[in-house]
């Protein structure tokens, strides 16, 4: 047998330690990164973070560690951050003294001794995160940190979070975070797969795996334990039966199987040989230890073992490498297979016995010890495990109400849902939970709000409604229907929601004055304005503020109402008005309970006043609410959506890419919609055709229920200019024409009519222009048809609208113009002064492409080239590369002079062309060249750097 468990050399993982000490490296110059170390169990996770760990140690370095712990989805919030954090609060770490006096408080609320929680409200999670990072960053001002989570196939839903938020978040500061889990426990519903989707192809994240040993590894890892060279084949028996795995390798080697005898059939046998092979009281401390990690005053308690005779079978199981001494003193497996094999070979009736025991003893240290939320959840887990139901059910309220104490909402949800499985099997549930079961469902769809699990709020909503009296109780009833037509509005069902609203409002007499009525009112206001119906949502938002302005604690009801009138009233054309009702809403809302409504009133404004061609000023009044509201929140991603499209719109389009939220983690309903839009639009913008397709095909999903215009539009003209620009002129066609449908069959939102026809104007100017090279009379005569329809809808839009409706009317009429066969360099001027004038320059700049187009056919080259050479500039800097390509491509076909250095930087010489054989340019030439070995049109552009459909001009150029 070997007198020692692991090999005292480093085998097999040096590439990989390479990587994450390189990580390290560039965490210390202000590169901070996350690295997930991916591998089955046993395959040397552990081993190699803590080898990253000593060299980061002796770099100067500090390290804090912590382990998740598996007691199931929904329990332990921020179990392996606080064990991390632990050491620092013991020592009353300066990180700790010099954090901000706000971060300490938040931070206060989950790690326990880390300061004075704030007396007031509970704090959103997000605060907590940001109080995290603001003290990882404290931490690692001298050196640089390294934080190692391991196991996070078990971490809790806010460990996660907050992962995913550093993911998004970490910037320059000194850290490296390492994260662990098995790869081979990672189902296909595993709750680590979104995180890992998400983070994958993040420049700040990277996923190490680790493969199982080689027979040259094996026999390196065998000479490290053994101290000699192995026997061949010793090796070769010990390889075939671990495949590689350096844990099973380890365990067949320490319990004496050097593979000559029969070898157990599993490693669960071979694990189960060493621990057969210790005393009866270690054994018995094992067992304990299986299902719950403790420490000497717990394990005192449990097993009934004299001092002397624990302090010797700890010695035991820690000398034998089978458990270990964790940092917080408590007594743990050395790996977690260890842990397993022991606690499934346990009778069935002594696990009950063992939870049971463990849950009494732990439930004695709660009112002692400051870690309340964490006992209590294992309490809970260990009821359950037990059988106990009426425990484990009461011991769920308790847990869940400690971990939303501590913004915990993944858990809560958990641990509230497995409250409400058992009330039916628990006597006197009522009294155990000190609430009626409605009472718990609503607490329940609470939580599952805040934590954006919006399809789980519905459905507890909707079992609410069954267990509520609307005969007896009719305002109960009207509460939980108001919040269901909340939940069916964000998840993209607003027609369903306007009948839940009606149906509520019907339960309560016209003439009362109550809140639930006010709340009623203002939702269907909103309802309404989101379906662009806005005569009809300014009737009901004025009611709603009639109704809330009675009322003593309506203030949050009356935001809402004016969130919806301003909107509405803007809609029907008056701008001052609308815009005066949100400034009132902002004003109003400058309380700490309202923030949801002031960051409602922010994007309201700032949509309002870029509609009304004041982008700018919609600019900066959603910079401002992005920068009040708390980020990470589903809030904070909607205002970052609106800086996004705001800015694309004023030619600020890295500005623009930067405010889009990273991820889609919290993405759902109607923010899930805007997220992949505002993905659109920037594709599109920049000529990612590609990208902006399997962007819009997501939204086409999410909307096939949806009323709300703004979504619908804004997907038709998008996806009817991919269409447009494929040159799938019947595709866009269709789009155009579903669109339009679905507009003006509900609503009145001329912005988003006129953007649409609009864009049906140009698509029927491409169609015309095609017809007419085909000579297709009837396909010309069809397309002006149409395109006099669109154009005409555009007319109404202008006159009833503003500004930037104007500047797609001018831009229309240039379009129809083009379909006419009027090339007219003016009308396009004049389109591209009004989009500048409105500071829009990306519609300014397809102007600009149109008039020299028109120039050209008037023969006017010199003034096409100079104008061409000047857009082509702008297009680069504002990032439309499809824009370059195009006025690139019309340089080529029609010969224009670019001007210096533009010129040869579209490969276009500025020589005479007579100069050239055949009349043809330098680039010309290098593309015939290419034609007569072969190529196709896409390896032309693959081989010279162009686009494929500048190949293709240039073909066409060359065949005439």
């Amino acid at each position: 047998m070997a007198a020692r468990v692991s090999s005292t050399r480093f085998v097999g993982r040096a590439g990989q330690l390479a990587e994450l000490r390189s990580a390290l490296d560039d965490a210390t110059a202000s590169e901070p990164s996350l690295a997930f170390v991916a591998g089955e169990s046993g395959a040397g996770k552990t081993r190699l973070i803590g080898e990253l760990a000593s060299r980061a140690r002796e770099a100067g370095a500090l390290v804090l560690s912590g382990d998740c712990v598996e007691l199931g989805e929904g329990e332990l919030p921020y179990a392996p951050l606080i064990a991390a954090l632990r050491p620092l609060v013991r020592t009353n770490h300066q990180a700790l003294a010099d954090l901000d006096p706000s971060h300490r408080a938040d931070l206060a609320t989950t790690v326990p001794g880390a300061g004075e929680p704030a007396a007031d409200a509970p704090v959103a999670q997000v605060r907590v995160f940001e109080a995290l990072l603001a003290l990882l960053d404290l931490l690692s001002e001298d050196n640089a940190l390294l934080l190692v989570i391991e196991d996070v196939h078990w971490a809790d839903s806010s460990t996660r979070g907050f992962l995913s938020f550093l993911a998004r978040t970490l910037c320059c500061e000194r850290v490296l975070v390492v994260a662990s889990y098995r790869s081979d426990e990672l189902h296909r519903r595993h709750p680590l797969r979104p995180l890992l989707a998400e983070v994958v192809h993040d420049r700040y994240a990277r996923i190490v795996e680790l493969p199982l040993l080689d027979p040259d590894e094996v026999a390196e890892q065998l000479e490290g334990i053994l101290g000699r060279s192995p026997d061949p084949a010793l090796t070769e028996r010990l390889y075939a039966r671990s495949d590689g795995n350096p844990l099973f390798t380890e365990e067949l080697l320490a319990a004496g199987l050097d593979g000559r005898g029969p070898l157990p059939p599993t490693l669960r046998d071979a694990l189960m040989l060493r621990v057969e092979g210790l005393s009866e009281p270690a054994q018995k401390l094992l067992r304990w230890l299986s299902v719950h990690p403790s420490d000497d005053a717990l394990l005192t308690e449990l097993t009934g073992i004299d001092s002397a005779e624990l302090r010797e079978a700890l010695r035991e199981a820690l000398s034998s490498h089978i458990a270990v001494a964790t940092a917080d003193d408590t007594f743990a497996f050395r790996h977690a297979l260890l842990r397993e094999v022991v606690y499934d070979d346990l009778l069935p009736g002594e696990r009950v016995e063992l939870h049971a025991a463990l849950a009494r003893a732990l439930a004695s240290r709660v009112e002692r010890e400051s870690q309340r939320v964490h006992l209590t959840a294992q309490i809970a887990h260990h009821w359950l495990a037990a059988g106990d139901q009426p425990a484990a059910f009461a011991a769920s309220i308790q847990a869940a109400a400690a971990a939303e104490s501590v913004n915990a909402y993944g858990e809560a949800l958990g641990l509230l849902e497995r409250a409400l499985a058992l009330w039916d099997r628990v006597h006197d549930a009522e009294r155990l939970a000190n609430a009626d079961h409605v009472s718990v469902l609503l607490r329940a769809a609470n939580v599952a709000d805040v934590a954006g699990e919006s399809v789980r709020q519905e459905a507890l909503l909707r079992r609410a409604l069954e267990l509520t009296d609307a005969v007896s109780d009719p305002h109960r009833a009207a509460r939980v229907l108001e919040r269901l037509a909340r939940a069916q509005g964000f998840l993209n069902r607003q027609d369903e929601s306007l009948v839940t609203i009606e149906r509520a409002l019907a339960l309560l007499p016209a003439d009362e004055s109550s809140l639930e009525r006010a709340a009623l009112l203002a939702a269907g206001a909103k309802a309404r304005m989101l379906q662009s119906r806005f005569a009809d949502a300014v009737e009901r938002a004025r009611a709603a503020l009639d109704a809330a302005r009675q009322l003593e604690d309506g203030r949050a009801i009356e935001v809402r109402a004016l969130n919806s009138l301003g909107v509405a009233l803007a809609g029907m054309g008056d701008f001052e008005a609308g815009a005066a009702a949100l400034r009132d809403a902002l004003t109003r809302s400058d309380d700490p309970g309202l923030v949801h409504e002031r960051n409602v009133a922010h994007v309201n404004l700032a949509d309002l006043l870029s509609l009304s061609g004041r982008a700018e000023e919609g600019l900066a009044v959603a910079r401002q609410g992005l920068e009040q509201s708390p980020p990470g929140t589903r809030d904070a991603d909607w205002i970052a959506l609106a800086v996004a499209e705001i800015a694309y719109q004023c030619g600020r389009w890295e500005e623009a890419e930067a405010a889009i939220p990273s991820s889609a983690r919290r993405a759902s309903g109607t923010l899930l919609a805007l997220w992949r839009l505002t993905r659109s639009l920037l594709a599109l913008g920049r000529g990612n055709l590609e990208t902006a397709a399997s962007e819009l095909d997501i939204v086409a999903r999410a909307l096939r229920e949806s009323t709300e215009v703004q979504f619908i539009g804004g997907y038709g003209w998008m996806r009817a200019e991919l269409e447009r620009r494929r040159g799938a002129f019947d595709a866009a066609r269709g789009v155009v024409d579903e669109t339009l449908d679905r507009i003006e069959f509900c609503s009145e939102d001329m912005p988003r009519i006129a953007a649409v026809a609009a864009v049906g104007v140009r698509v029927e100017a491409d169609v015309v222009q095609r017809a007419r090279d085909h000579r297709d009379a009837e396909a010309q005569r069809r397309g002006r048809e149409r395109g006099a329809a669109m154009l005409e809808r555009v007319e109404l839009a202008a006159n009833a609208w503003g500004p930037v409706e104007r500047a797609e009317l001018i831009s229309a009429r240039a379009e129809d113009a083009r379909a006419a066969g009027v090339e007219d360099p003016e009308a396009w001027d004049k389109a591209a002064r009004t989009w500048l004038g409105l500071g829009r320059p990306y519609p300014a700049l397809y102007a600009r492409l149109r008039q020299a187009e028109a120039l050209v056919v008037r023969d006017e080259r010199g003034a096409a080239g100079e104008l061409a050479t000047a857009a082509r500039a702008a297009a680069r800097e504002l990032g439309s590369e499809w824009l370059v390509e195009a006025l690139e491509s019309l340089g080529a076909r029609a010969r224009l002079r670019l001007g210096e250095g533009a010129g040869a930087a579209a490969g276009l010489a500025d020589e005479a062309p007579e100069e050239h054989p055949f009349g043809l340019t330098e680039r010309e030439q290098q593309v015939l060249a290419l034609v007569a070995r072969g190529s196709t049109n896409r390896e032309i552009g693959a081989e010279l750097h162009m686009a494929e459909k500048t190949a293709s001009v240039h073909v066409s150029r060359i065949l005439a």
